[in-house]
């Protein structure tokens, strides 16, 4: 209570000298986190106020998971290592179903309680500020799919052979227990163990792949160094025919690409092009900001959309197209490294994203990005709301976030000139890189960069409700 909470130093104080009194000296944990309150269970985000949890800031998750796809049952444990912001009684962790068997602090374990998508968990002994402490939870059961305010599924989505784990926006909570709000990146082991004949796949590189056990099942070691927001990591896992290509010249980048069977013969061509759609999106957005690429390929209908898992974006069969992976490719510097800070800020993943596509198209396909801008100029669809102020959260992948997103970009161009603007695509995601960024940020950097005010452009084309007259 709070009442308590006041009298806590003048407790310490008194307890000092009673120790030092009796010629005795006061350990750090006698006396550690005196004062210490509970982290907040949500960060308060425009869209998703109740997702991510303060009072710490996670630096690595260490997943170590056992997946049956028979029985869709999913055995983890989550190490968590995080440093404290403030002085810590408790803190929450994003979780959504499965059953929690035990949870522990610094070895000692921490009470644990459940409400709905929210895990509280707390330590034996309050945690100070600016202190590095590693959580343990272990845990198991059938995860979930998770069905979003738009309608489209996210989570743990179950395959004919497997199973693949999608997080944009939430559903990264579906499969492990963290601090699941972009603005809260780590680097990550992950370590899956599946049934014989399968793969698992994950992000950043694969380490080792061992036995484990009789019977034939195999344990797959992904580490991912560069700090990445939860919503971006993934794990997938079924009979897959596996490409790599090994890093070539000082700019090369390894690939690691993994195709259903059922459809390597229609995807193997595209896959056999990352490395030069690498190369290209280099020439435009700078070096490219991890140390392996790639992509998943799934049957149609795994997933109902593409999406930019980092390293290596997950696309289904009938979606993997030259444009599609352009985007997925181009997410890598735009969200992936430089990650929004709220889901307000979505628009410059989404706008960068498809300006991308608008690029490739203008190089390799004689379509001027103004022609592809005067295209989605009149789209009705693309001025429903102003692309960094979708009215809700089930909005936030609509229309205008992508095409009018890329609008403000040609705009910008328009305005600044060539070399200005491919100056400022290329320092934006250098400035930023695996670090977290706001539209605020955004504006800021374009006016600085270009030298100049452009406000009637932001007021216009990015805050703008009303549909300009000209494109």
């Amino acid at each position: 209570m709070d009442h308590q909470r006041s009298r806590a130093p003048a407790l310490a104080a008194a307890l000092l000298l009673a120790l030092a009194g009796a010629g005795c000296t006061a350990t750090t944990d006698a006396v550690r986190g005196v004062g210490g309150t509970p982290g907040a269970a949500g960060l308060r985000d425009p869209y998703f106020p109740k997702l991510g949890n303060g009072g710490y800031d996670v630096r690595h998750y260490a997943l170590t998971l056992d997946y049956d796809p028979k029985a869709n049952q999913l055995t983890g444990t989550a190490e968590i290592t995080a440093r404290a912001t403030q002085d810590l009684s408790a803190f929450n962790l994003d979780f959504h179903g499965m059953t929690v068997h035990s949870a522990t602090v610094d070895g000692a374990p921490a009470a644990v309680n459940r409400a709905a998508n929210e895990l509280t968990l707390r330590p034996r002994a309050d945690l100070d500020k600016g202190s590095t402490f590693k959580t343990v939870v272990r845990y198991s059961g059938s995860p979930r799919t998770i069905t979003d305010a738009d309608s489209s599924e996210e989570g743990w989505l179950k395959t004919s052979d497997g199973a693949i784990a999608l997080g944009e926006p939430t559903g990264s909570m579906a499969w492990f227990p963290g601090n699941h709000h972009p603005s809260d990146k780590a680097s990550y082991d992950i370590t899956v163990t599946v049934p014989k004949g399968l793969t698992a796949v994950s992000n950043g590189e694969l380490r080792s792949r061992r036995p484990a056990g009789s019977g034939g099942r195999t344990t797959f070691v992904w580490h991912a160094g560069q700090p990445m927001a939860s919503y971006v990591a993934t794990v997938a896992m079924g009979a897959y025919d596996v490409r790599t290509t090994p890093k070539k010249g000082a700019d090369g980048v390894p690939v690691y690409s993994a195709s259903d069977r059922t459809v390597t013969a229609r995807s193997e061509k595209l896959l056999a092009r990352i490395p030069e759609l690498l190369a290209w999106a280099q020439e435009n957005f700078g070096p490219y900001p991890y140390l392996s690429t790639g992509a998943i390929v799934e049957r149609t209908g795994d997933s109902g959309y593409a999406l930019e898992t980092q390293n290596r974006p997950v696309m289904p069969a009938d979606q993997f197209t030259t444009g599609i992976l352009v985007h997925e490719l181009a997410h890598q510097w735009y969200g992936n490294s430089v990650t929004p800070r709220t889901w307000q800020d979505m628009w410059l993943n989404e706008g960068f994203a498809t300006y991308a596509e608008w690029l490739y198209s203008e190089d390799f396909e004689d379509t001027p990005a103004q022609v592809s801008h005067e295209r989605a100029f009149a789209d009705r669809s693309n001025w429903a709301f102003p692309p960094a102020e979708p009215p809700s959260a089930e909005n936030i992948s609509d229309p205008p976030v992508y095409g009018r997103g890329a609008m403000v970009l040609h705009k910008i161009r328009q305005a600044v000139g060539d070399d200005t603007f491919f100056t400022i695509v290329e320092g934006w995601a250098q400035e930023h890189r695996h670090a977290n960024a706001s539209t605020d940020d955004f504006v800021a950097y374009v006016e600085e960069e270009s030298g100049k005010d452009l406000t009637e452009l932001w007021d216009t084309w990015l805050y703008g409700e009303d549909k300009p007259a000209k494109p």
